[in-house]
């Protein structure tokens, strides 16, 4: 059973995380390319920031939300 959590390891650290090293060893020369995965992130979440903002500002000229007092019944 030692062995198999060893090859966990090593597919890990040898294989699935060798592109971040790369990273890490650019990390001296270049802020800006080091950090490339979070600058997509950042720009995945800005986008669907936008279009979920788009989504609210329709359903909001078309009236289809319900802002009388008592919408709820706990109300």
């Amino acid at each position: 059973m030692k062995d198999f959590f060893y090859a966990i390891q090593d597919l890990f650290v040898d294989y699935l995380f060798a592109p971040f090293d790369a990273l890490r060893a650019l990390e001296l020369e270049n802020w800006f390319a080091a950090n490339i995965f979070s600058w997509i992130f950042m720009l995945i979440g800005f986008v669907a920031f936008v279009y979920w903002m788009k989504q609210l500002k329709t359903y909001n000229d078309n009236n289809e939300e319900d802002k009388s007092i008592s919408s709820h019944s706990f109300l």
